[in-house]
């Protein structure tokens, strides 16, 4: 996930889990690059939330589409406790009932998106 410079996401958290999580593969290097980016995204984040209770300063599509690159935080190699504004604006995203009817019976994003990537995949 790359942050635009208003706080919005993009992509990297993509290629961190599917390195991390969905590759039968194992390469080091891709997996360390993507983490490393990710907690530096995170980080972004993190300060972004600092004094505000949502991204864009009210509830908004921002929110919206930020919440759900960071729901696989754990595979990510991400701890939120890392980011504790972060971890504080998930936690009350992860509270709204849109959020909790939307997520619901969801325990693994990745586990419930499919088989893992191979070569002939």
């Amino acid at each position: 996930m790359a942050f635009l410079a208003d706080g919005r996401p993009g992509t990297h958290g993509g290629p961190d889990g599917l390195f991390q999580r969905l590759c039968n593969a194992k390469i080091p290097f891709a997996i360390e690059r993507y983490c490393r980016e990710t907690t530096r995204l995170y980080g972004v984040l993190d300060r972004r939330l600092a004094g505000r209770d949502y991204i864009a300063g009210d509830y908004s599509i921002a929110d919206m589409a930020c919440y759900p690159w960071i729901v696989p935080h754990s595979a990510h190699g991400q701890n939120l406790r890392d980011f504790p504004n972060l971890q504080r604006w998930f936690s009350a995203l992860g509270e709204r009932p849109a959020v909790q009817r939307s997520y619901a019976g969801v325990e693994d994003v990745y586990l419930s998106a499919g088989k893992p990537v191979t070569e002939k995949t």
